[in-house]
């Protein structure tokens, strides 16, 4: 169970560090980023990056009970920072143009941030086992119930997260390879 709130102090300095940069840079230029130039493109590649590090080595960490690559809850932290920082990176990227297919990954990438902050509260709420109660000798059968019930509420919300991520990454793929095609080649 995670028990300080390091990775999301961290995730919000870093967030806050790379606005000022963005915020810096439109104020000198006067103008913000185009999504496809060289500065937006960057914002996006990195931010699609750290979304996909944040699905992937975190879910394959989780299915790998056999290797010691550290600890979940070390994974976890990771899990949140990237989730949060890449997010908003490729929000930037968007230029704040949120149209057609771009538009709807946006959407999604702020459903599956949201959805990952509910997430992390109701894990953060539910003890492990019925021995994480404050004195496992009085463990009431109400108590009981109240573990089962929030059990079921982390599951549910998996059954939702999941498909919400997998949309977003099928959509952001199409995105990239379309924005390669039209705004890359044909150029």
């Amino acid at each position: 169970m995670l028990k300080s709130h390091s990775e999301l102090w961290l995730a919000m300095l870093a967030c806050g560090l790379i606005g000022a940069a963005y915020g810096a840079g439109v104020w000198l230029t006067r103008t913000v980023p185009a999504a496809g130039g060289w500065v937006g493109h960057s914002i996006g590649v990195l931010g699609f990056v750290l979304m996909l590090l944040t699905e992937t080595l975190y879910s394959l960490r989780k299915r790998s009970r056999s290797a010691r690559w550290g600890s979940m809850a070390n994974w976890l932290k990771a899990h949140i920072f990237t989730g949060i920082v890449g997010p908003f990176m490729v929000l930037l990227h968007s230029s704040w143009k949120f149209n057609g297919l771009a538009g709807v990954v946006t959407l999604l990438t702020g459903l599956i941030v949201i959805s990952g902050f509910v997430g992390r509260y109701i894990y953060t709420r539910i003890p492990r086992t019925a021995e994480g109660m404050e004195d496992p000798g009085q463990v009431s059968q109400m108590q009981i119930n109240t573990l089962v019930a929030a059990r079921r509420m982390l599951s549910l919300w998996h059954t939702v997260h999941i498909p919400i991520g997998m949309a977003l990454f099928t959509l952001a793929f199409v995105h990239i390879v379309g924005a390669f095609l039209f705004s890359t080649l044909l150029k």
